[in-house]
């Protein structure tokens, strides 16, 4: 037995370092699961080098439809693209952008600010990438948010997007009043292009997803909106992220339809046993996406820790931690690779399954 072992060892030794020989971006030395383990086994994620670097506090990270990779580079004031391989593209400066979303047209929607009135005001653009040949720098750009009437509520902040197949697309936001039936602050705004093939035709704001809770401590709760993000499917269906009071942090919504109205429900209930509807779960979580699989990733900044889970709603692998990560904001994934907003840390890090080494 002790011999089996032994040579057990060896083999995983011997394996290790074929893998640091072969791809010497691998760097094992600096992954480091959570408390919980890492349920999966001897699945891991191992960290890509090097680390894209450069970054003012980067708060938004997604991987656009080209693909092409986008990094809200929030204290920097700046948008950046960058290619797979992390060479920069193209900028745009736009005053503390902290979320970005893509339509199929590739347009960008982005949350943002905008000084007016001597004021500091959130915002939300839209950027026609099209139209400049995808030369950021010169895009033609639109201010959708705010309308004249939201400079009497400055506190008012537009906090995500998410876009779907039809190029409607949500925007949340959040805000202290609350106390409204018809605009309160804590809100999904929902948005539908006039022309889709026609950018300077202009988007109509729809009005407030219907149903849903501004203060609610549970499901389906607008209470403190963090990020947004839909599923690259004919629906509009949401996974969501809440940075307020709330016992459920991260929650996925399926829109249904009954003869009474329509409206979101949870996917999942406590009551389902399932780890991504277990009460506080999360702490701080700041940003989420979803693979072609239906697996959800989520960036819990208080925990410093990313999290993994299947279209079941069971935890698949959590991994980080301080020496990890320091305030990681935002997840993307494409092409077996997890990327991470790593926000107190100034850069973008990369990931990969350990099963999915070659």
């Amino acid at each position: 037995m002790i011999k089996y072992k032994n040579l057990k060892y060896l083999a995983a030794a011997i394996l290790l370092l074929s893998i640091t020989s072969c791809h010497d971006k691998f760097d094992i030395t600096q992954f480091q699961t959570d408390d919980d383990g890492n349920i999966t086994g001897d699945t891991v994620y191992i960290k890509l080098n090097p680390d894209w670097e450069g970054f003012n506090h980067p708060e938004e990270i997604i991987i656009g439809r080209e693909p092409l990779v986008y990094v809200a580079d929030t204290d920097n004031d700046q948008i950046i693209m960058l290619n797979l391989d992390g060479q920069r593209l193209s900028s745009r400066t736009i005053k503390h952008p902290i979320s970005i979303a893509q339509d199929y047209k590739l347009n960008l929607i982005v949350c943002a600010q905008f000084d007016t009135l001597g004021q500091t005001f959130s915002a939300v653009y839209k950027i026609d990438l099209v139209a400049s040949n995808h030369q950021l720098d010169t895009a033609p750009i639109r201010r959708l948010l705010p309308r004249p009437d939201d400079l009497n509520a400055p506190l008012r902040k537009y906090t995500a997007a998410c876009a779907f197949y039809d190029n409607s697309f949500y925007v949340a936001r959040t805000g202290p009043n609350n106390s409204s039936i018809y605009d309160p602050d804590n809100s999904i705004l929902m948005f539908k292009p006039i022309n889709s093939s026609d950018f300077n035709s202009g988007d109509s704001l729809i009005g407030r997803v219907p149903n849903i809770s501004p203060t609610s401590m549970g499901m389906v709760s607008a209470n403190g909106i963090s990020s947004l993000a839909s599923f690259n499917k004919r629906n509009i269906d949401i996974v969501v992220t809440l940075s307020g009071t709330n016992s459920f942090k991260a929650q996925w919504w399926n829109y249904i339809v009954t003869p009474i109205d329509e409206r979101y429900r949870s996917a999942f209930s406590p009551n389902d046993g399932v780890a991504f509807a277990e009460p506080n779960i999360f702490l701080r979580p700041e940003g989420c996406t979803i693979d072609a699989n239906g697996n959800i990733y989520v960036a819990d900044a208080e925990k410093d820790s990313v999290y993994k889970f299947n279209s079941f709603g069971d935890k698949l692998i959590g991994f980080g931690g301080r020496s990890v990560f320091s305030e990681p904001y935002s997840v993307a994934y494409f092409d077996r690779i997890l990327y991470v907003a790593d926000r107190g840390n100034n850069r973008i890090q990369r990931f990969i399954l350990s099963t999915d080494v070659q």
